[in-house]
């Protein structure tokens, strides 16, 4: 069997697959190999995971069963994933693969550690859930420490429970993919003081080394100051000032704040009163420089920044009710944009406010579009100790931690790196301005022609988006003419990737 496609065989299995909590395939399996266990670490980039997991299961290769197959729910949708030529694809990639080139595959990794230190708080690894829906009570929080979260940004605590709407989530679409970006409109918990404070005092009785950084939004500085005072006393180990929730139904709360540097300096204050542990300031994405209150809140007195959170948004207006999601009654309103699509955004925002205090290191942990170890990874390289993830685990569940958790150990294992805490920051250097860039030198694609089917797609794009750069052999095979300026576009477009990026050469001045 031809596996030169394997690459896509792959990220198409593992986009198929719809990781339903039953785990069908895997349970009808004679042989006992874990095919859903595979097709999740496939799913969350933790490639040589599940190269480990198939190579221990080869017996897949040989198997005439199909029942695996059989029982795979998405048969029910469309048709089952195809799991033994996934496993075989897997098994076919070579060592030098993209897919592989990050993590350590086969070898023991050494268990590069985890354990980080943030504001002074040890933390057994750097991923936490952020403050949100999935971390609202007792029975949540606890099966997450379960899993292997090593802390939690609870829920968002007030003096006041908000009156919410139904429906309150929407989500952004697009192809097969039900999750680009994520919308709701939401607000802080819903649950009565008293019953939040007690929620903190049992979980840090119960799990005493995890971690648990308390959430709050007050409206006047004696409320910022009381809730401090009370969720320290009830066992938080850090404190972080909500400063930027995008739609409060109440005005002067969440981004409102986050806007003005007076007030965000004025509540930090407020919160250092009221409490010795750290105190952090959630900086909201609603603005132009968040390095302006950024300073404000250090400046005050804040320990840390957390940063960022959902932007405001609309999300797909209906053409026939001309009403937006989600719609309540006959009405919707902006909130707050989360998920995948904002990842760019939050890693320009977290380098922003990294590079504005030059040398002085403010911890930062870093949040939005957060769903696998790499994307974990690429906040902690751009300064962040610590990450914080919701959308992903709205869609997936607690258990994403499980190769997140595997994915970064591969990872530092590969590079030789013995701590977590090694990669921090190490990619802020070469972020520069855009004057900077080298300018002498292109860098022209490369086509692979044995990949290559024929299918246009880079001429197309090249033609109606770029420089008419291809034009097209007797062969049906594309070739580069001399208008290519080395954008490659068509390397981000080729289907088969049978397109790389070539070798750097120098230009002649014009």
């Amino acid at each position: 069997m031809d596996f030169q496609y394997a690459s896509q065989i792959i990220r198409e299995s593992a986009a198929s697959c719809i990781l339903c909590d039953g785990k069908n395939c895997s349970a009808a399996c004679n042989n006992g190999v874990d095919a859903a266990k595979i097709l999740r670490s496939l799913r969350f980039e933790n490639y040589c995971g599940a190269r480990d997991l198939a190579a221990k299961n080869a017996a897949c290769l040989d198997c005439a069963s199909e029942e695996c197959e059989t029982a795979c729910l998405k048969g029910k949708i469309a048709w089952p994933v195809n799991i033994q030529r996934t496993v075989a694809a897997l098994l076919s990639l070579p060592e030098g693969s993209s897919e592989l080139k990050d993590g350590i595959c086969g070898e023991d990794s050494g268990e590069p550690s985890l354990a980080t230190s943030f504001c002074g708080v040890k933390c057994e690894n750097p991923f936490f859930l952020s403050s949100s829906v999935v971390a609202s009570n007792y029975e949540m929080i606890a099966k997450a420490f379960d899993e292997g979260w090593a802390g939690v940004a609870f829920k968002t605590i007030g003096a006041f429970v908000p009156q919410e709407v139904s429906p309150r989530f929407a989500t952004l679409k697009k192809e097969s993919d039900p999750f680009v970006g994520f919308k709701n409109i939401e607000q802080i918990s819903d649950h009565t003081l008293e019953e939040n404070l007690g929620f903190i005092r049992r979980l840090k009785a119960e799990y005493p080394t995890k971690v648990i950084i308390a959430s709050i939004m007050g409206r006047d500085e004696s409320e910022w100051e009381t809730l401090a005072r009370k969720v320290q006393e009830a066992g938080a180990d850090i404190i972080e000032c909500n400063f930027s929730c995008p739609h409060m139904a109440a005005h002067g709360l969440g981004s409102d704040v986050g806007q003005s540097p007076e007030l965000v300096a004025l509540y930090v204050k407020a919160a250092k009163r009221g409490a010795k542990i750290p105190v952090l300031a959630k900086m909201t994405p609603n603005i132009g420089n968040m390095e302006i209150p950024a300073m404000a809140a250090i400046n005050a007195g804040a320990d840390g920044l957390a940063a960022i959170n959902t932007i405001k948004s609309i999300v797909n207006v209906g053409l026939d009710s001309f009403v937006s999601q989600p719609q309540v009654g006959n009405s919707a309103s902006v909130g707050g944009y989360s998920g995948k699509a904002v990842k760019p955004i939050a890693l320009r925002f977290v380098c922003d406010v990294k590079k504005c205090f030059g040398e002085k290191d403010v911890p930062v942990s870093g949040m939005g579009g957060i769903e696998s170890w790499r994307d974990a990874a690429e906040f902690m390289a751009l300064g962040c100790g610590t990450v914080q993830v919701t959308t992903a685990v709205m869609q997936y569940g607690y258990g994403i931690i499980h190769d997140m958790i595997d994915g970064t150990k591969r990872y530092l294992a590969k590079y030789g790196f013995k701590s977590v805490q090694e990669i921090v920051g190490r990619a802020l250097s070469g972020i520069v301005p855009t004057d900077s860039l080298d300018r002498t030198t292109r860098q022209f694609p490369k086509f692979i022609r044995n990949k290559c089917v024929g299918c246009g797609r880079c001429a197309t794009s090249c033609y109606d988006g770029g420089h008419q750069a291809i034009d097209w052999e007797k062969n049906g095979m594309p070739v580069l003419n001399k208008n290519c300026v080395g954008c490659q576009l068509c390397v981000l477009v080729c289907p088969a990737l049978a397109i790389e990026p070539g070798t750097r050469t120098l230009i002649a001045n014009k």
